[in-house]
């Protein structure tokens, strides 16, 4: 069912960016190597050319694009593979023996250390 939807998806891709590129734009677009946008384009999608025609199946595409992805989404949100790095690492130190940090020789005594160095006298 996974590789069907995701096959959809490359599919509805690959002919929205097909869909695209045929539109003609203000240059005349990858449509006016079809033909130009003389008579030839115009008698094969109608009286007022193609404009009308490819913008409603690029709405349609872009339609079927978005619901296509949040289908995969959801289906992948709870998959055990989608889990983050972070996610991952931690389950991993958990599942780990725990480790102790080596312990320090002396424990300074109150005080101890603290003391700021002294500026050079002038």
């Amino acid at each position: 069912m996974y590789s069907v939807i995701i096959f959809l998806f490359v599919l509805v891709a690959l002919l929205l960016i097909f869909v695209i590129l045929i539109q003609s734009g203000k240059g005349g677009g990858l449509a006016g190597t079809f033909g130009g946008t003389g008579d030839a384009m115009g008698s094969l999608f109608g009286g007022r050319g193609s404009a009308p025609f490819l913008t409603r199946i690029t709405t349609i595409l872009a339609t079927l694009f978005m619901f296509i992805a949040l289908i995969l989404g959801m289906i992948t949100r709870g998959s055990v593979e989608n889990r983050g790095l972070v996610e991952q690492e931690r389950e991993r130190r958990m599942a780990s023996p725990a480790r102790t940090l080596p312990e320090v020789a002396e424990p300074l005594e109150q005080g101890e250390g603290t003391e700021l160095p002294q500026a050079p006298q002038q």
